[in-house]
């Protein structure tokens, strides 16, 4: 019973950890008038999951040698990795009204130079995969307890490079390293299967020697967690790849199934989804308040 509760605070605290950086992931993105929207939204869960109680890190120490390591290859998604980096403590929420602006930390793509808690420069679609093989792959050299963790979307997956270092890292056999792959069905040009049809990305994974699996319900942030702690447990012979169905835009209307990249925020548009976010809150509330969590 005791266990049961704490399993459902848990969640309950994840779910009001994801609403949170949904949230300020819209403050940043409204202040600044524009942006990468549709795809850091689709996301959110997925980052809420592994910082709210996967990746061992320390925010007073962000260069901790010994930290576990995220690499999101989808860099454009820079402002709701910076939502859950304030909220977990890495930099001041203040800084979150800097976005992009002259001086700023925090740029539209994200930078590992200017940006405490983030690991790797990334923006260039379909680079950051390799990236985080190599980053796996040099720790584990060192001998070092560090597990790797790569967001990618699935259009970068039309890259040739991202299944060069799916074929090494099933080569060198990395069981340190976790791809978390954004199905999110849009990219630039339109639709994934419209653009170049991925089919079964699970299937073609396992055909590349890694160990895959598919969550149904990319916002479930309870199931996603379980996901990743069960991949953890059960898969130490190789890679691993957890298939993530999600909706671009999830959370603001507007961008909701939209094949948009990059679009202008409207005030209206704006406070509709942020009205939304309240009602979203006092229903987890509220089921927080039966569940006695």
């Amino acid at each position: 019973m005791m266990e049961d509760l704490a399993k459902e605070k848990q969640i309950w605290e994840l779910e009001r950890f994801a609403l949170e950086i949904r949230r300020r992931t819209l403050e940043e993105l409204h202040n600044l008038g524009a942006g990468h929207l549709g795809g850091c939204m689709s996301m959110v869960e997925l980052l809420a999951a592994l910082y709210g109680g996967v990746l061992r890190v320390d925010p007073q120490n962000p260069q901790w040698e010994d930290r576990d390591r995220l690499v999101v290859s989808k860099g454009h998604a820079g402002p709701a990795v910076y939502a859950a980096l304030a909220l977990k403590g890495f930099f001041p929420l203040e800084m979150l009204n800097t976005l992009n602006r002259p001086g700023t930390r925090l740029p539209s793509h994200m930078d590992a130079g200017k940006t405490p808690g983030v690991d790797m420069t990334t923006g260039s679609l379909g680079q950051g995969v390799s990236a985080g093989v190599g980053i796996a792959l040099a720790n584990r050299i060192k001998g070092k307890n560090v597990h790797v963790y790569i967001i990618a979307g699935d259009g970068e997956c039309d890259e040739g490079q991202v299944w060069e270092a799916i074929l090494f890292a099933a080569a060198q056999k990395l069981d340190n390293v976790t791809l978390l792959i954004d199905r999110n069905h849009y990219q630039l040009d339109g639709g994934t299967e419209e653009v170049l049809g991925l089919d079964s990305l699970e299937e073609k994974l396992r055909a590349f020697g890694w160990n895959a699996v598919s969550v149904a319900d990319g916002h479930d942030v309870g199931l996603i967690y379980q996901t990743l702690l069960e991949a953890r447990l059960l898969y130490k012979d190789g890679p691993t790849a957890i298939v993530v169905d999600t909706v671009k835009g999830k959370g603001y209307p507007a961008a909701m199934h939209a094949p948009n990249h990059h679009m202008f925020i409207t005030d209206e548009d704006f406070h509709e989804a942020m009205r939304e976010l309240d009602e979203e809150e006092r229903r987890i509330l509220k089921r927080g308040g039966q569940n006695n969590v």
